[in-house]
């Protein structure tokens, strides 16, 4: 009985030892869990830049508050850190103490650093927080020394035309400033002008000049601009003004080029964020839109910087990471320059587009848009009322028309046509006999009609509706290929396609709806002659039209210089044979008396073109809608998309008014 009792006791003071000991183990357990919290909170912490919470975290020491936020905020932001990530590797406990020891990584502004460190967390209070010194933020930094950043600016890649014509380089901007001292009496009429000159308020001239920091001697910047004599000259006759040089990004074609060069400006939060890791920083410049977006991995150069510490005495002791500066490349497109200029002097009061590329290789030669922005204004930077004038703008100046889609109208009768030759649904010489202007295919279209503009005599076959620009024929021979087969041969050739490009380029459509379907027959008609739901975007047009000029094949159409390659889009869009007889009669458009486009008619070149008027009436009451006047060509060397809006008051027309504009081009 009595070795029963001893033996009962000792399992019950093994018992109380072992819960003893889990309980230990898991109280040590928790605390260092806690630790490990407290640490990773830190870094959290530190990533929000809340260094007043940083603060409360770390144990008391001999540097205040207002001490230790500057010398983290200074040093944290000072390099751009981001993204601080760390792993632990060891935990060690000491006494009522914990050392951790972990690897941190983090993003600078000369890159990624990595580095293993200790840090002690201490209970204080029942709280654990960080022993926290300088070596906590770099393991070999004093809390006496202080870190410095260096930079050697790097180089953004030129744009270059097709003969090596700078478009966009790094160059030099104006500031413009006041030395107060210096402004004449009455300074409120220096004032005013220096206003009316630089597109500056009065009142924040005045804010400036009023700042606490302006003596009679110094700098006051005022605004930036571009390069400029004229409005140099007008300035400089301003007693008080004074004009510096500064780096800036530089565009040779303004107005000329804006929509496709685009520009640069400072990098945004977001974008900051989205090109983490890239040796992007808070002082970057990155490209905003046009080409300079398109093509910033290949432009954008990445600055040389240095990050190291310094003691009391300003020397150099230590090296925490060097990025050497790498210059960005240079790109050349093949856009002209002088074809540029002279057709946005052409368009530059329209509101329109022009597409300029190669009929035999497919190079884009010329991109305007109109009206447009000069990329300049955006790099030296706006005022509210500069952008607010151009972004109400009603005619839409920031709007790029050349990337976006649009209803063609009678320069689709040439697709149309080809696909009809292609499928063998129409033939070339049929005549399909009809006298009027008007007509429907059977009392079940109600009071529908097609509806053509002029009556003419001879067959009513593919040339003469060409020549003629006849609705009717068209809208017929769309019936005859149906609905589905031009619905599939226009997917052929690009419809509901992404057309690959440096720039986001609409998708041309036949259809609204219902997955890609054409529905009904006065829809089926309409949709022969460019009306209905077709909506073609003006590059892929080119495109298309540069079948007609390579035997059916459909070349793709490309912005990078290439030396004259030519690559093909769409292998056998259309026969040959198809593609040829349009060639044919887009030619006699051209060259024949009764053609649409007879006043193109150039001794000695050889033109095939296309007129086109789209209707924007929403319904025959439709009144304030306006129309979009087309006229699409090529020559051996050019091939040429082109649309105006808003012209159906000129005597010309939309269409005869381009074409007295590509007359002067040719």
């Amino acid at each position: 009985m009595k070795n029963k009792k001893i033996i009962v006791a000792i399992i019950i003071i093994i018992l109380i030892i072992a819960i003893t000991g889990v309980s230990i183990f898991t109280i040590n357990k928790k605390n260092e869990e806690k630790a490990k919290q407290t640490l990773t909170e830190f870094i959290q912490l530190i990533n929000d830049k809340n260094y007043e919470a940083m603060y409360r975290k770390v144990i008391s020491m001999n540097m205040s508050q207002e001490d230790f936020i500057k010398r983290n905020k200074n040093i944290y932001e000072g390099i751009d850190s981001s993204d601080i990530k760390i792993e632990i590797q060891k935990v060690e406990k000491q006494e009522k103490n914990y050392q951790i020891d972990y690897h941190e990584k983090m993003y600078t502004a000369a890159g990624e650093v990595s580095f293993n460190n200790t840090v002690t967390i201490e209970k204080e209070n029942e709280e654990y927080k960080i022993k926290w010194s300088s070596s906590f933020i770099f393991p070999q930094l004093g809390n006496n020394q202080k870190i410095r950043i260096s930079t050697i600016k790097a180089k953004r890649g030129d744009i270059l035309d097709r003969n090596d014509v700078k478009l966009a380089t790094d160059g030099t901007i104006l500031a413009a400033g006041i030395v107060p001292g210096k402004l004449s009496e009455p300074k409120e009429e220096s004032i005013q002008k220096i206003a009316e000159l630089t597109g500056v308020s009065e009142e924040y001239i005045n804010q400036q000049l009023e700042a606490s920091w302006v003596k009679d001697d110094t700098f006051v910047p005022i605004k930036k601009i571009a390069e400029s004599i004229q409005l140099k000259e007008s300035l400089l006759q301003i007693p008080g003004i004074r004009i510096n040089q500064e780096a800036g990004r530089v565009y040779s074609l303004g107005k000329e080029a804006g929509h496709i060069m685009g520009y640069v400006q400072a990098i945004n939060a977001e974008e900051l964020e989205a090109n983490e890791g890239k040796g992007y920083n808070t002082a970057s410049k990155i490209g905003k839109s046009g080409l300079e977006k398109a093509y910033e991995e290949t432009l954008r150069g990445i600055d040389g910087t240095e990050i190291y510490i310094i003691d009391e005495k300003e020397n150099r002791i230590g090296e925490i990471i060097k990025q050497d500066k790498k210059d960005g490349q240079n790109v050349k497109i093949t856009l002209d320059s002088s074809l540029q200029t002279k057709i946005y002097e052409q368009m530059k009061n329209d509101k329109g587009f022009f597409v300029v590329m190669h009929p035999k290789t497919g190079e884009l030669l010329a991109l305007v848009s109109t009206p447009t922005f000069d990329s300049n204004d955006f790099v030296v930077g706006m005022t509210n009322k500069q952008w607010e004038s151009l972004n109400n703008d009603i005619s839409k100046p920031l709007y790029n028309r050349f990337i976006q889609k649009y209803c063609p109208g009678s320069t689709f009768k040439p697709v149309t046509g080809a696909i009809g030759l292609t499928t063998g649904k129409i033939k070339k010489d049929e005549d399909y006999g009809y006298t009027t202007t008007s007509w429907q295919k059977d009392n079940s279209w109600g009071n529908y009609k097609i509806t053509t503009l002029t009556a003419y005599n001879g067959a009513k076959n593919l040339l003469n509706a060409m020549i003629h620009s006849d609705n009717i024929y068209f809208a017929q021979s769309a019936l005859k290929i149906g609905a589905e087969p031009l619905a599939e041969n226009l997917n052929k050739i690009g419809f509901n396609e992404t057309l690959e490009f440096p720039l986001n380029l609409a998708k041309s459509q036949y259809a609204n709806q219902n997955g890609n379907q054409i529905e009904g027959e006065t829809k089926l008609a309409d949709t022969g002659y460019g009306q209905g739901s077709v909506l073609v975007n003006p590059i892929h047009m080119a495109s298309i039209y540069s079948a007609f000029a390579n035997e059916g094949n459909m070349l793709k159409p490309y912005l990078e210089y290439a030396d004259g390659k030519t690559e093909i889009l769409k292998q056998s869009a259309f026969t040959a044979e198809a593609a040829n007889a349009i060639k044919e009669s887009l030619i006699q458009v051209v060259e024949n008396k009764e053609g649409t486009a007879n006043d193109m008619k150039i001794d000695g070149i050889t033109v095939a073109g296309k007129t086109g008027t789209a209707e924007l009436k929403t319904s025959s009451e439709d009144k304030e809608s306006g129309t979009l006047g087309w006229f699409d060509c090529f020559t051996d060397d050019l091939l040429i998309i082109s649309m105006v809006e808003n012209q159906q008051n000129n005597q010309d027309g939309g269409s005869h008014y381009l074409i007295k504009k590509i007359r002067n081009l040719l």
